[in-house]
């Protein structure tokens, strides 16, 4: 693999990214993808968790508060963000690695779990990193936002200004992990709980605090949790904003042709 497979650019924005942190916001997130991760992950026991692309290590922070497991391990691509993970004082965290976005810098089958939360849609190759995070873990969380919506095309420098160039639907992402031999074991469905909306309305922003718009955030949030329910599965996919999946790995992938 090429150690320039990662766009200089892309590296760059990263980098800038993280030296613009946002401590509240990115926690409040985390706590919920977090949360994801060990629903995901119930009835298993994983003791070697790696992170790919851990930010500033704000899930790991979580988990290990949650003793989710004994060992973690994080790469990432931006050096603010490897700065920001070691700052965090994380236990268990036994390493910290910058990273070229594609190659894992570990033996085949080192860790026992792979996190990749809200990753997936920024990656420019995403099927090489599948295949090297294939290599090195037998099991395999990933989360990615559905932003796929009809019109979504119209909306394209709304997406690219967070760094989103990939889109999904819970049956697209199934698709590419199904075809790059992963085995989808469990998944979740979320949308945004109320509480981030509310920050990302008053603080991020900036509109002034008002009992009418909490009431309005909260069904609104209520009103799509119903609908979602009566739609069966259709419904759970249109009104959700993330898709959470615990994979195995199924074997070799795809043959084309």
């Amino acid at each position: 693999m090429q150690q320039n497979a990662i766009s200089g650019n892309v590296k760059t924005a990263y980098d800038e990214f993280y030296q613009k942190h946002d401590e509240a916001w990115r926690m409040l997130g985390a706590r919920y993808k977090a949360q994801h991760i060990i629903e995901v992950c119930a009835g298993k026991t994983f003791a070697k968790v790696l992170e790919v692309g851990a930010g500033d290590g704000s899930i790991l922070k979580y988990l290990s508060d949650q003793n989710f497991a004994p060992e973690y391990h994080a790469v990432e691509i931006s050096d603010s963000g490897v700065a920001h993970i070691k700052a965090r004082n994380i236990k268990g965290l036994a390493s910290v690695q910058e990273f070229d976005g594609y190659k894992l810098p570990f033996a085949d089958d080192s860790f026992d779990l792979i996190i990749l939360s809200h990753v997936l849609e920024h990656v420019e190759h995403e099927r090489l990193l599948l295949r090297e995070m294939k290599r090195v873990a037998r099991h395999f969380v990933i989360e990615v936002p559905l932003d796929y919506k009809a019109g979504v095309d119209k909306r394209i420098k709304h997406f690219l200004a967070y760094g989103h160039i990939n889109m999904y639907t819970p049956t697209s992402l199934r698709y590419l992990l199904m075809t790059e031999g992963y085995e989808v074991e469990k998944d979740l469905t979320s949308m945004i709980e109320p509480e981030v909306t509310k920050f990302n309305t008053y603080i991020n922003q900036k509109k002034p605090k008002s009992i009418i718009t909490d009431l309005k955030i909260a069904a609104e949030y209520s009103v799509k949790g119903m609908l979602a329910k009566l739609g069966g599965e259709k419904g759970t996919e249109k009104y959700a904003n993330a898709y959470t999946v615990l994979c195995g790995k199924s074997g070799g992938a795809a043959e084309i042709f």
